[in-house]
């Protein structure tokens, strides 16, 4: 996809504060944050969303999931972190580009839903 948000961010044609890159994954600021630490990682290859992705997808994925961790150590996070994945119009996927949020922040997530 030419004109998705995040594949321009990817091919460096928007700027983005950078936490992480690599030739498969980039890691960058969220630039409206929703906690102190407030960060996500796409894969640089266009997948829309986990509806999308398949095993084909599954070395790019794991990498995400194996260097969250790290990344999150790497900003603070040194006492958790919240990993959200929005998936679809009911979880309020705003880019449909796969993006995995990382999230966190001394005492400020919460429970993970409100019952």
């Amino acid at each position: 996809m030419t004109d998705c948000i995040f594949c321009k961010i990817a091919r460096g044609e928007i700027p983005s504060r950078k936490v992480y890159e690599d030739e498969d994954i980039l890691a960058f600021h969220d630039i409206n944050p929703l906690a102190p630490v407030h960060f996500m990682i796409i894969p640089k290859v266009h997948v829309a969303n986990l509806y999308d992705g398949d095993m084909s997808h599954q070395a790019v994925l794991g990498k995400i999931l194996g260097k969250a961790g790290e990344l999150a150590r790497s900003q603070g996070l040194d006492d958790g972190f919240r990993l959200i994945v929005n998936t679809g119009r009911i979880s309020h996927q705003e880019v449909y580009h796969l993006h995995v949020h990382i999230l966190g922040g001394p005492e400020v997530l919460g429970p993970m839903l409100k019952r």
